[in-house]
């Protein structure tokens, strides 16, 4: 009895040794990091290891966040115009970022904060971008287009074209319509969320032919940022504070209302991006008038 006393003891010690010889391994991942004051973040997407991206509607500035420690620093100064939706491809470590109103897109290094292309679309109001293998899309909630940059096989980026968006798709003139975005494994299809009628569509990127996705009854009123994960769509309902996850269909053309996932510390959120089954949403407190002194954060929830 002595004998395995003293072994439950030596493993005790052993494992109290190891949380102090390595503190950070025994921290949890808080449920809210801080963001500057007066940032008014708008997008967010986790890159590598525990680093996410949150992008600055007022100067365009990239914020990085450890999503582990909660600490953080802008790592790109941004251009003085909006950095609205984010997204990260991991062969190159570069970030694209579309410029709101300023109806561009650009793309970083984030190894380096340099700048490694910018594009003047035309747009009205460039919301939103997703990588796939072959190319990055752009929505625009304003003018009734997709704009896609071309990626080489290394994911460096070409020319850009416009992809007028045609079939089932209504454009509301006046109206904020395209919003959120994100591609199907292999990029062959997108799947784009119309935030004034409450609707997704199943996007053919070759031909911007949209097809309406059956919900089923249910709507996504006020939708912005999306996230796919193999078949689970998540749509984040900005004004509603919620994000609804819904189950797809093999062929996209339908999807089913799963459940809302909301949070006491929603205030507006926006986007929304994951590490593993972890959920990140960044608050964008559209309803709070912006200022130096207002405050801003990331939530991390649980589907």
């Amino acid at each position: 009895m002595k004998k395995l006393r003293r072994t439950v003891i030596g493993l005790i010690l052993l494992v109290i040794t190891a949380v102090l010889a390595n503190p950070v391994a025994a921290q949890n991942y808080p449920e809210v990091i801080p963001l500057p004051n007066g940032f008014q973040p708008e997008g967010i997407v986790v890159g590598e290891g525990n680093t996410a991206y949150a992008g600055s509607l007022a100067n365009g500035d990239i914020y990085a966040a450890d999503l582990e420690s909660g600490e953080g620093h802008i790592a790109i100064e941004g251009p003085g115009t909006p950095a609205v939706g984010l997204d990260y491809d991991r062969r190159t470590g570069y970030l694209f970022v579309s410029g709101g109103p300023n109806g561009d897109g650009r793309i970083y290094n984030t190894h380096t904060g340099e700048l490694v292309a910018a594009y003047d679309f035309g747009g009205g109001f460039v919301n939103d971008v997703i990588v796939t293998p072959h190319a990055a899309y752009f929505t625009d909630s304003f003018a009734p287009n997709l704009y896609s940059v071309a990626l080489d096989g290394a994911g460096e980026p070409g020319a850009h074209t416009t992809i007028p968006l045609s079939g089932e798709f209504v454009f509301v003139p006046g109206g904020f319509n395209t919003n959120g975005i994100v591609a199907t494994p292999n990029g062959n299809g997108l799947i784009i969320v119309h935030s004034s009628r409450g609707e997704l569509y199943f996007v053919n990127p070759q031909t911007g032919e949209a097809a309406l996705i059956d919900l089923g009854g249910d709507n996504v009123n006020s939708g912005d940022g999306l996230l796919l994960l193999d078949r689970t769509l998540f749509v984040v309902q900005n004004s509603l504070n919620q994000i609804a996850q819904f189950q797809l269909n093999r062929n996209y053309s339908a999807a089913r209302l799963q459940q809302l996932i909301t949070d006491d510390d929603f205030d507006v959120p926006t986007t929304v991006s994951n590490q593993g089954t972890r959920l990140y949403a960044v608050n964008a407190r559209f309803g709070t008038t912006p200022g130096p002194d207002v405050e801003y954060d990331i939530v991390r929830v649980s589907p």
